[in-house]
């Protein structure tokens, strides 16, 4: 029996099912006698400890610089609540609820608070707070630690959903595959799945099935299919699959050494995209030639203390020290829309998407922004940095923004500080940004195109929606005349362009933009050989012929036709 789902990290996995279940008992409502109230407490007392331990070993293993780490703390930071406490505290003594019943309700009444408030993240974050109950909820009702951590070697995980914070917990090396009921392409815990290299699933309705631990199955995670008690065919065909993949990876691995060129001997610098210092690590893994985006509002989200000018500046250094003099590409905090920060309150939108996100927020908050311009410039008198800034739409943005630049800059030397020199660019990801791009120029060094918010606000279709992945894809007519023309403006003004979407991370389109006259690739890690392949197998003229096709096109299908076409001829 098979399943679809959307494979959002792609792999063959074959295992047995461990399904998560969300809650493992049924509660029961009635209200406790007085008498018993007390012994409730302690139940819940070590329920609570029994968590907070294993959540602490769990971060113990990870790099304090990690995201997943900072997730974790975040948990752990809302497990030690005084305030949190002394409710669930009360809803025992009070109410007479059971231990489960106290956690249930207040965790749905904190978590509900954080629904009404009109953020995605906030409402991502009032999942995490749901998840996090539910586990607690199960050690109470099973005795058991939390069975994201007594998972059997070879597990294919079956789940509603796994929060980033859940992710952050599971033991990797025993995770064969992910399947989830819920989630997309582009959600966060999809991001995390790739980076680790393990088969996902997601938006995949496993629950239709007679599923239980222990039981074989196979994942898809190519074609999108989940097999529930594979047939030896189906196992047959798989592994063959699957030892085609391994083969591929083990080939594309001696690639990492050579220079990134095309057929005819044009070099196309390859980056790479990064969220934390522990991804820095691997660039040497994949030979990616520096850093091409580096996403630093990760220092700031799931977090409840704001990093200070020195923290900031001592992980820039640690990135600088191991790139070894290759570029460091730093995004300015890309705050707002999807990506808030607890710490800073930040004011409920109407729509945060279009609201004050990127340079709006940073701009609105000058003393944030400053103390994030003097690390960098400090940080770069140890090694060569780029700076840019997320959705910059106006010149004046830009202006006001290399204001505040030569402020922070005066402020340090009056400290005895000194600074590094900068090169200065945006991410273009707007039609905006495309259409006002030349006024910008002067003032710029490199720009670097940002696809998966220009595909959003160029087709008004939500990227992190999976109903419109089929309707409105990363790569369409319209977008492809946008990049054409942001390239063809910047190269008048003799200024490079870098692309740090998740296009350059697509081999199909790789020979496209390249014919379009983009200077540089930024990829996340796990694409980057798959690109360098493709890019060497093509002349530079056989680029610019397939550019000048494509943009003749008006049409998706036609245009995915093209391309398909020619990444497999």
């Amino acid at each position: 029996m098979t399943i679809r789902g959307i494979a959002v990290s792609a792999g063959i996995a074959f295992g047995q099912a461990k399904v998560l279940r969300t809650q493992e008992s049924k509660l029961d409502y009635h209200l406790l006698p007085p008498d018993q109230l007390s012994r409730e407490q302690q139940r819940l007392n070590r329920a609570l400890k029994a968590l907070i331990k294993q959540s602490q070993s769990s971060a113990d293993k990870l790099d304090p610089d990690s995201e997943n780490y900072q997730l974790i703390q975040a948990d752990l930071m809302l497990l030690e609540d005084e305030e949190l406490l002394a409710e669930l505290s009360d809803t025992i003594g009070q109410r007479q609820f059971s231990a489960a019943l106290a956690v249930e309700h207040t965790f749905a009444k904190q978590a509900q608070a954080m629904q009404e408030i009109d953020s995605p993240y906030i409402a991502r974050r009032a999942e995490d707070v749901l998840s996090l109950g539910q586990r607690l909820i199960r050690i109470l009702l099973t005795g058991h630690c939390d069975n994201l951590c007594r998972l059997p070697e070879n597990a294919i995980v079956l789940a509603k959903d796994i929060t980033p914070a859940e992710f952050a917990t599971l033991p990797l090396e025993r995770v064969s595959a992910l399947v989830l009921q819920t989630g997309g392409v582009t959600s966060h815990t999809a991001i995390l799945a790739r980076s680790a290299g393990i088969p996902t699933l997601m938006s995949c309705h496993w629950q239709t099935l007679e599923v239980t631990d222990g039981q074989p199955l196979a994942v898809d995670a190519i074609n999108g299919e989940l097999y529930l008690a594979p047939k030896p065919e189906q196992i047959e065909y798989l592994a063959a699959q699957k030892q085609q993949a391994d083969e591929r990876k083990s080939a594309l691995q001696a690639l990492k050494g050579n220079v990134t060129q095309t057929a005819d001997g044009r070099p196309i610098p390859l980056l790479a995209n990064v969220g934390c210092i522990s991804e820095v690590n691997h660039l040497a893994d994949v030979g990616a030639e520096g850093v091409g985006l580096f996403r630093t509002e990760f220092m700031f989200m799931n977090n409840h203390e704001l990093p200070d000018e020195n923290r900031q500046y001592q992980l820039y250094c640690d990135a600088l020290q191991l790139l070894d003099g290759k570029p460091l590409t730093i995004r300015s905090m890309d705050i707002g829309a999807d990506k808030e920060v607890p710490a800073l309150a930040m004011t409920a939108e109407e729509n945060p998407a279009l609201g004050l996100r990127g340079v709006r927020y940073t701009l609105a908050h000058p003393d944030l922004f400053a103390a994030q311009l003097r690390a960098i410039l400090r940080a770069a008198n140890h090694g060569p940095i780029r700076l840019m800034f997320p959705m910059v739409n106006q010149v004046e943005e830009l202006e006001a923004i290399l204001t505040l630049l030569e402020q922070c800059k005066q402020a340090l030397v009056e400290a005895e500080k000194g600074y590094g020199e900068l090169e200065i660019g945006i991410v273009v990801e707007t039609p905006a940004a495309v259409f006002n791009l030349e006024s910008m120029l002067p003032l710029l060094d490199f720009v670097s195109i940002g696809t998966n918010d220009l595909t959003q606000y160029t087709m008004a279709a939500d990227r992190s929606n999976p109903l419109l992945i089929d309707q409105y894809p990363v790569l369409s007519p319209a977008i492809i005349r946008l990049i054409a023309q942001t390239i063809e403006c910047a190269k008048a003004a003799n200024v490079r362009v870098s692309m740090c979407g998740e296009l350059a991370s697509n081999p199909k389109a790789a020979a496209l933009l390249v014919g379009l006259g983009l200077d540089e690739f930024s990829v996340n890690l796990a694409s980057l050989l798959e690109v360098k392949e493709e890019l060497s197998r093509w002349s530079h003229q056989d680029c610019v012929t397939l550019a000048q096709k494509a943009l003749q096109i008006s049409r998706i299908d036609a245009l995915n036709q093209l391309l398909t076409h020619c990444h497999s001829s």
